[in-house]
């Protein structure tokens, strides 16, 4: 508990010393004026409170990410707090950060349009592709998951998929203020207030905990099965919570609704520390309940014989108790009826308002990229529609293929890391074009360049290569990047003298 105390402080004072800093780096202007008023459209573009941006901006980025993700991250021990403590205030909050703001400064751009601009058009166009693929997958990932769950309560699983996908089309088709706007503040308000009651818990029970000093090795190798080597496994397996890609997708959404550039810090870096904490709470939870046995407190005496009984014959862990079991045991265990409830809101609702945003996302980005005026509502059924139908034609796929969720859940996984890397340098080209820091950028950017290129090359789900090989790559292509950009920068300097000249 000693780790988790000092962690949260961190995160706390992330946000006043080094959201502060990035802020002076990005120098927000109180007069000028936002595309909310600009642009306004009554469908996507308008000016909603602080306090409501603020809550849809942390639901539309936290889902269930931090929760599922703390879970099987700390699978690997406690190495996971650095992870979720610097990735969070160094890397995540400072990506969402200056990507919501380079959006406001750009009218509302959606990430593509952002990356065309400053990188190229014809990364411009991978990036097009890339990131609608990627939403369309948080789209059909996050129908087939809660269908499930609803399924075991009530009704059937195509009753429960169909209900989602009408959700889906009627939400993503609607006026930010219609259903995102009014639900979805109620369901952010759910998931903070199970955590809170969840950091309580723990500070009453203070139970003993693996902490830093007892070792960053990975503790979950026999417990779980978990043979990969902590990187980079444990960086694409805690993405909320530390930094994802699909932030940067979302952070738009609330730049066309929002009145002052000054409330960038509070709305972007502050959502993204909020998520780090609930991430920190939920590691450290599932550290009680798998490495402290709280399993056996919180599970009915049937359960637990039942999980007895599969040790015994040499199951691990993580197969009897999935992130979502996680969830619904600790909280029904802690919380009681009302902790049921609030468990229900977090493994099932929060995945479907991401679902629905990610799709939202996708149909903006498309309707940029075609010029095409979203305020007739035909205009927003062309684009719709196609969405739709390549998202159905996953989710069959997920149903068909007994493996098909966790074969797209582990590419979601690599390819919304990777997403961040596209934005990261997007950011540091911005801020080198401006003369401001780029640094704040460009070393995350470089951190997670190896990252991905090290995980794709070494996981299964990749190339499956051993040895050292994937991680000169991964370094080797950092250095390539380095190397670009300050060629880049010399040829630009170069340019501007001849011009001055």
């Amino acid at each position: 508990m000693i780790t988790f105390t000092i962690a949260l402080f961190a995160l706390i004072a992330g946000y006043f010393i080094y959201g502060k800093f990035v802020e002076r780096v990005f120098g927000p202007d109180p007069s000028r004026v936002t595309p909310a008023i600009t642009k306004a459209d009554g469908v996507d573009y308008m000016v909603l409170p602080n306090w409501k941006i603020f809550m849809i901006q942390f639901l539309n980025i936290a889902g269930t990410g931090p929760i599922f993700g703390a879970i099987m991250g700390m699978w690997f021990g406690t190495s996971a707090y650095l992870w979720i403590v610097f990735g969070c205030i160094f890397a995540g909050a400072t990506h969402d950060y200056l990507s919501g703001m380079l959006s406001l400064h750009h009218n509302g751009a959606g990430l593509p349009g952002l990356v065309g601009y400053y990188l190229g058009r014809r990364i411009k166009n991978v990036m097009l592709v890339f990131s609608v693929l990627l939403l369309i997958m948080v789209g059909a990932v996050f129908v087939y998951s809660p269908a499930i769950i609803l399924q075991g309560i009530w009704g059937s699983q195509l009753l429960w998929i169909i209900a989602i996908f009408i959700y889906y089309i009627i939400a993503t088709m609607l006026p930010v203020d219609k259903i995102i706007g009014k639900i979805y503040p109620l369901f952010a308000f759910s998931l903070i207030f199970m955590a809170v009651a969840l950091m309580i818990g723990l500070f009453v029970k203070m139970p003993q905990l693996p902490e830093l000093w007892d070792g960053m090795v990975n503790l979950g190798a026999e417990k779980f099965g978990r043979s990969e080597h902590i990187f980079p496994a444990l960086f694409i397996t805690i993405a909320c919570g530390a930094i994802s890609g699909f932030h940067a997708t979302q952070s738009p959404l609330m730049a066309r609704c929002m009145k002052s550039e000054t409330m960038g810090r509070p709305i972007f870096y502050g959502s993204m520390i909020t998520e780090g904490i609930v991430a920190l709470i939920w590691a450290t939870v599932s550290s009680y309940f798998f490495y402290a046995e709280g399993w056996r407190e919180v599970c009915s005496p049937e359960v637990v014989q039942d999980v007895e009984n599969a040790l015994a014959q040499g199951g691990t862990l993580d197969k009897l108790f999935a992130a979502p079991k996680v969830v619904m045991s600790v909280c029904n265990g802690w919380l009681g009826v009302l902790g049921g409830v609030l468990a229900l809101l977090g493994v099932v609702a929060a995945p479907i308002t991401s679902g629905d945003t990610a799709l939202r996302s996708a149909r903006l980005i498309i309707a940029e990229y075609l010029k095409m005026d979203q305020r007739p509502i035909r205009n927003r059924l062309l684009i719709c529609i196609p969405l739709f139908a390549v998202a159905m034609a996953m989710l069959i796929w997920q149903i068909s293929d007994p493996n098909g969720f966790n074969t797209i859940w582990n590419y979601f996984g690599w390819a919304n890391q990777s997403l961040s890397i596209f934005t990261l340098w997007t950011l540091a080209v911005y801020l080198a074009r401006n003369n401001k820091n780029y640094l704040v950028a460009m070393i995350p950017a470089l951190f997670m360049v190896v990252v991905c290129t090290t995980f794709i090359l070494e996981s299964k789900q990749g190339f499956g290569i051993e040895g050292p090989l994937p991680y000169f790559a991964g370094f080797a292509a950092a250095i390539g990047c380095v190397l670009l950009f300050f060629r880049w920068k010399r040829t630009r300097a170069q340019k501007y003298m001849n011009k001055k000249a």
